[in-house]
């Protein structure tokens, strides 16, 4: 089952038209000066009717957030790591939620570890103008964290083959140009 069905099923019902309203936004919002006026006019909505269904779905976590992806490289920032730490299995989610609390810090999350070779368990995105920023910014998560002593790679990135939203409704976006 995937995760929209799943969130269907423990929080609303959701309709045809809502999946296609997912559908649609999950592509990004057109950039005219009423995106929610002309997303409805693909799924025979007015403005204020998507504007309420997205905020409905929000509120029953079907939809978690809406937010917008920056291409950071155009902004000036230049470099990014993903840092993978290996935190004690009873403390990740303390960790992960003060990692998370830092403004550079832009994606947090846990994942199982793959022993023997992989004993990473909590992964963290950090951004920043150049290496030197990324890597000053990583020790000074660690020092306030008291990270210093847990095992962790910093893995820069270098080329960006690939970025967007996900997409949990895959279908056609072409209904809207």
């Amino acid at each position: 089952m995937n995760s929209v069905a799943r969130d269907v099923e423990d929080n609303m019902k959701v309709s045809a038209r809502d999946m296609k309203l997912i559908q649609l936004v999950q592509y990004g919002l057109p950039l005219c000066s009423h995106p929610y006026k002309e997303i409805g006019k693909h799924i025979d909505m007015d403005e204020q009717e998507v504007i309420d269904r997205l905020k409905k779905m929000q509120e029953s976590g079907v939809i978690k957030r809406m937010g917008v992806v920056v291409r950071h490289r155009k902004l000036g920032y230049r470099a990014n790591a993903m840092v993978v730490w290996n935190i004690p299995d009873d403390q990740v989610k303390e960790t992960g939620k003060k990692i998370s609390q830092f403004e550079f810090v832009t994606l947090c999350y846990r994942r199982p570890r793959q022993l023997p070779q992989w004993p990473y368990n909590l992964f963290s995105m950090i951004h920043g103008s150049d290496r030197d920023a990324v890597t000053e910014n990583i020790h000074e998560l660690a020092r306030q964290c008291g990270l210093q002593d847990v095992n962790y790679e910093i893995l820069f990135s270098k080329r960006c083959f690939k970025q967007r939203g996900a997409i949990y409704h895959p279908g056609d976006s072409s209904g809207r140009d």
